[in-house]
């Protein structure tokens, strides 16, 4: 097979690419890495020296993508499907990055560093004034959030695109560490219409035995 994606079932930014490589049925080897392995750790490095996951390589074409968006665009002028992450018309293509940036940087980020505090290792200061910092950031990106899905559209700009592929794991997590029920009706209301789509059903299917790994508190 071609296509072999590095990823953690668990890992949200994995979920991004999933969730675009399932939704065009592009088909794929899903290899599981362990950044807690030392030699796993190692062999992933040459692919992804940031070590950030996930990372896409393609065999046939002798490339290694990694950052999602990237990925998401590589899949998209490499092996189209019926879903276009990125307009091709350059006034809906900003539009859709700034969506895939939003989702990304002010509600995956601040997301990011609540769970990070959480599972600093025992003895490691806690941050407590960056995680009040960072509940002040997500609280103020599903804010603008909720005001933009208040004219009741489905996805952020029209189909679903590169925004959803963004926009699922950030919200599913944003959720588990800030509850968006009850201030922020029409934010949940989305994140349930992408937990409808089969392509996230398959993602949360495959994370759902690392979710006890998961830090609640």
């Amino acid at each position: 097979m071609s296509l072999t994606l590095y990823a953690h079932p668990l890992a949200s930014y994995c979920w991004k690419v999933l969730i675009g490589l399932y939704e065009n049925a592009i088909p794929f080897d899903n290899v599981l890495v362990d950044l807690g392995d030392p030699a796993a750790r190692e062999a992933f490095l040459k692919l992804s020296p940031m070590g950030k996951m996930p990372a896409l390589r393609d065999d046939a074409r002798d490339e290694t993508v990694v950052e999602t968006s990237v990925i998401l665009d590589y899949l998209d002028a490499h092996y189209p499907g019926p879903v276009r992450f990125t307009p091709i018309a350059p006034d809906f293509a900003w539009r859709m990055r700034f969506w895939d940036r939003f989702f990304d940087n002010y509600v995956q980020t601040p997301m990011q560093k609540i769970i990070a505090d959480r599972i600093r290792p025992e003895g490691a200061n806690k941050d407590p004034y960056g995680v009040q910092e960072a509940y002040g950031q997500l609280a103020n990106a599903c804010d603008y959030l909720e005001s933009q899905l208040a004219d009741g559209r489905t996805w952020m700009l029209g189909d679903f695109g590169l925004a959803e592929c963004a926009a699922m794991p950030a919200l599913f997590y944003a959720d588990k560490v800030q509850p968006l029920e009850g201030r922020w009706p029409d934010c949940l209301a989305y994140l349930e219409r992408l937990k409808d789509r089969p392509s996230v059903q398959r993602v949360l299917a495959e994370a759902e035995p690392y979710f006890k790994l998961f830090p609640t508190a």
